[in-house]
């Protein structure tokens, strides 16, 4: 099993301005901890990581960043995580932009706060959000269904849930104030309101055909399943690229 730290160490000093996994943690770290918990962790269980994490760069960021970076499925082992209790329903990202978690740098520096540190936990966490956007929309494609039933608060409780089994399966050091710090702030009014989006968000946070065209062309299959949602030709256009993939991988975890 990987070490999270190669992928922490390979992108975390390399985070975009995408704001998809609402790591938004408060101004003040002080005043986060200071409050009231809502998503207590001492009530959490671990659940199960299974399949393979992949990070791809795939070009420059926005104004604010320096790297635009994807979740990739694994074809093969897609990332899939599930919730403590014997009928729980697995959770399995599809592709999608990902900045890990949004944190602020004012607190990168300190323990448990790199923005890729937890990274399992973040795509889980993206891909929640990103699901309940296409809902949304209007979008009823099984992937998007699957978790349809996880509300905001929910969303917050997965993320610690996943955090959690990071934890308890010594991939990553316990940090209580990190965990708890985090959990808090994706539980915020201001994660809320990211929450509810906008109307055509689906559709504006899709990756790029030209980004699906570079990651299909690395790995192969990977983007069978989001190209047939949206009717493109991802493989075809891939296939006739006559040059190297500019897409980068520069994160991978198996579980």
């Amino acid at each position: 099993m990987a070490n999270l730290a190669g992928i922490a160490n390979s992108i975390g000093r390399r985070p975009s301005r995408r704001k998809r996994s609402v790591m938004l943690i408060a101004a003040s770290m002080a005043s986060v901890l200071a409050s009231c918990t809502t998503i207590d962790f001492g009530d959490l269980q671990p659940g199960t990581f299974s399949g393979t994490l992949i990070v791809m760069w795939v070009g420059e960021g926005d104004r604010a960043g320096d790297g635009k970076f994807v979740f990739v499925p694994d074809p093969h082992a897609p990332l899939t995580f599930r919730r403590p209790g014997v009928n729980s329903a697995p959770i399995v990202p599809s592709v999608m932009y990902t900045d890990g978690g949004s944190v602020p740098k004012i607190v990168q520096p300190f323990k448990g706060f790199n923005p890729w540190g937890y990274a399992p936990a973040y795509m889980i966490h993206d891909w929640i959000f990103t699901a309940h956007h296409c809902l949304d929309d209007g979008r009823r494609d099984p992937i998007y269904t699957a978790v349809e039933h996880i509300n905001f608060h929910d969303s917050a409780v997965v993320l610690g849930e996943a955090i959690h089994t990071l934890m308890t399966k010594n991939l990553v050091s316990e940090n209580d104030i990190a965990k708890q710090a985090i959990t808090e702030a994706v539980n915020s009014p201001i994660a809320a309101n990211i929450w509810k989006g906008h109307h055509g968000q689906c559709e504006d946070d899709a990756v790029k055909p030209k980004h699906l065209r570079e990651i299909e062309r690395f790995l192969a299959g990977s983007t069978t399943d989001e190209a047939k949602r949206r009717n493109l030709n991802i493989a075809g256009a891939a296939s006739s690229l006559r040059r190297p993939s500019h897409a980068v991988e520069v994160g991978r975890v198996a579980f």
